[in-house]
C-alpha cells in the first residue's frame, strides 16, 4: 500500500463518481478503478458500494478513511518536518562556552539564533575550555568557545577560528592602593597576593601569566584561584588581592572595583569555536551562519576551514583544518 492508494480512496470518496475523481487526479478512469480495486484487496474489504447515485465508502471504506487521511496528514507533515530540519529550522544544538563569553560576543549571537530559529533547542553548558575540548572531541558538545586552540587527542578532528582577541588587565578593589591607577606594572604585580584561573582549566591563560611574571614566579604559585572571571572580579572587590583576567571583563564593571591595564601589554589566547570538521548538521551550520552575521571578520576564516580537505598546523602548532 501506498501514499497514492490513500489519494485516491480519498478523491474518490469526495467526488462520489470514478470519473471525476478520475479528473481531479490527473489520471485515466481505468487506471483507478483498477487500483481501488487492488487496494480493497490488500485491505480485504470492500470500501466502497458501487451505485446508480454514485460511488459511495461503505462502513469499512468510512473508517479506512479516517485513518487514511490522518495518515496523509503525518505524511504531509513529516515532509514539511524534514525540509524545515534540512534548514536548520528545528532539532538541537549542544554549546559549551567559557564564562567570558557571555560578555562578548555569546549575547548578541545567542539572542540573535533564538530569534531566527526559535524551535531549535539550544542547550548551553558552561565550562572550562579544557573541559568543553573534550566534550567536542567525544561528541557530547557540538560547538565550544574557549581560550586557545584546542589541545590534546583529538583535537586534529577539530575545526577552529578565532572570535575574539584580549589582553591582559588587573582588577583591584576601590580602597586598593593600585586603584586609580592607569596601569601597573610587572613588578607591581609580583609583589601582590593575585587572583587567576585555575591552570589546569585554561592552561593557554597560565602559559601567558608564566611567561609575563616567571615560570617560578611566587606569587603565581600561591595565587587564589577562581573558576570564572565574575568571580575573579568579585574576590577583587573584597580586597582578596589583584585580579587577572581578559580585557573583555572591561564591559561588566562592578561597584567598588577599579580596572588596571597591565604593563607591558600581554596578549591573551584568542577567544576560539571550535567543531567538528565532519560535523555538517544544519543547526550547526545555521549557528555558524549567525557568527558569520554577528562576527564579519570570522567569516572569511571559517569559511576557508569548513571547505579545506587538507590538515596544517596554525602559527602556534596546534593542527587544524587549513
Amino acid at each position: 500500500m501506498e501514499a497514492r492508494h490513500l489519494r485516491y480512496a480519498l478523491a474518490l470518496a469526495e467526488h462520489a463518481h470514478f470519473g471525476r475523481a478520475a479528473g481531479a487526479l490527473g489520471i485515466a478512469q481505468p487506471p483507478l478503478s483498477k487500483q481501488i480495486a487492488d487496494l480493497e484487496r490488500e485491505v480485504g474489504a470492500r470500501l466502497f458500494d458501487r451505485t446508480r447515485r454514485g460511488v459511495f465508502p461503505t462502513p469499512a471504506g468510512a473508517a479506512f478513511l479516517l485513518r487514511a487521511r490522518r495518515a496523509l496528514d503525518e505524511i504531509t507533515a513529516a515532509s514539511v518536518d524534514a525540509a524545515r530540519a534540512a534548514r536548520g529550522e528545528t532539532g538541537r544544538l549542544r554549546l559549551g562556552f567559557i564564562a567570558s563569553a557571555l560578555l562578548e560576543p555569546l549575547p548578541d549571537v545567542i539572542g540573535r539564533f533564538g530569534r531566527e530559529r526559535p524551535d531549535v533547542r539550544l542547550e548551553l553548558h558552561e565550562m572550562a575550555t579544557n573541559r568543553s575540548t573534550a566534550a567536542l572531541v567525544a561528541g557530547e558538545l557540538d560547538v565550544a568557545i574557549g581560550l586557545g586552540r584546542p589541545r590534546g587527542v583529538g583535537a586534529e578532528q577539530l575545526v577552529s577560528v578565532p572570535i575574539g582577541h584580549d589582553h591582559l588587565v588587573a582588577v583591584v578593589s576601590s580602597t586598593h592602593p593600585y586603584a586609580g591607577q592607569s596601569s601597573v606594572d610587572v613588578d607591581q604585580l609580583r609583589r601582590q597576593p593575585l587572583i587567576v584561573a585555575p591552570g589546569e582549566d585554561e592552561p593557554a591563560v597560565l602559559t601567558s601569566l608564566r611567561t609575563l611574571l616567571g615560570k617560578d614566579s611566587p606569587a603565581l604559585s600561591g595565587a587564589t584561584v577562581a573558576r570564572d572571571i565574575h568571580t575573579i572580579i568579585g574576590l577583587a572587590a573584597c580586597g582578596v588581592g589583584v585580579g587577572l583576567g581578559p580585557s573583555r571583563m572591561l564591559t561588566a564593571p562592578r561597584r567598588g572595583t577599579w580596572f588596571c591595564e597591565v604593563t607591558p601589554r600581554t596578549p591573551l589566547p584568542d577567544l576560539i569555536l571550535s567543531f567538528q570538521a565532519h560535523d555538517r548538521s544544519p543547526a550547526l551550520n545555521a549557528f555558524l551562519d549567525v557568527i558569520r552575521q554577528n562576527c564579519p571578520e570570522v567569516g572569511a576564516a571559517l569559511n576557508h576551514r569548513i571547505g579545506a580537505s587538507d590538515h596544517d598546523e596554525d602559527d602556534d602548532g596546534a593542527p587544524i583544518p587549513a
